[in-house]
């Protein structure tokens, strides 16, 4: 059954542990990376659920591609809006409006859509500012968790991939009782 809520994930230490990225000398592509631990049950279950997924991810397109390919789930977001395609990075509205786009949706489905991210500066204030949802998923020690201004406030905080499952049927079933 196709649930209401889209859900917008970024890719670097939301879904992949960045420490474990492996890149030829001298390239930028990452060439293989591992998931972040029950990352791929998550994507899994909520795509089984009903859920469209869309990466929206700051880096080269090829890197994704090897990554997800590599870790069994190269088809499992609907659409992929990539930084290096797009031409910024997030927190730009660009971002935000092409993942949209890309779904053919309008202003008022902005209400249905929930960004995931690790980074308070680019994944949760970009979400923030355009007017969707947003999600921290704290997991990463490599980050500050610490808002530094009323912008980074995420609306809801999980700590890893799983409790995102949780907090989704939670949002998608408070939308049907509203």
């Amino acid at each position: 059954m196709k649930k209401n809520l889209i859900i917008f994930t970024d890719s670097g230490d939301t879904l992949v542990d960045e420490g474990t990225e492996y890149r030829k000398e001298g390239s930028e592509v990452v060439e293989r990376a591992a998931l972040i631990p029950g990352a791929k049950e998550a994507l899994c279950t909520l795509k089984e659920r009903g859920y469209v997924l869309e990466l929206v991810a700051d880096g080269l397109a090829e890197s994704f591609e090897n990554v997800y390919r590599l870790n069994g789930l190269e088809n499992i977001f609907a659409e992929r809006t990539i930084s290096e395609v797009v031409g910024a990075e997030k927190p730009a509205r660009e971002m935000f409006q092409t993942a949209m786009d890309k779904l053919g949706l309008s202003e008022t489905d902005k209400s249905r859509v929930i960004m995931v991210g690790n980074n308070l500066k680019r994944d949760i204030a970009g979400a923030n500012r355009f007017g969707i949802t947003s999600v921290l998923m704290a997991w990463s020690p490599r980050y500050c968790m610490v808002p530094e201004s009323e912008e980074e406030i995420p609306d809801y905080i999980v700590q890893q991939p799983l409790e995102l499952v949780e907090l989704i049927e939670k949002l998608e079933n408070d939308r049907i009782k509203a």
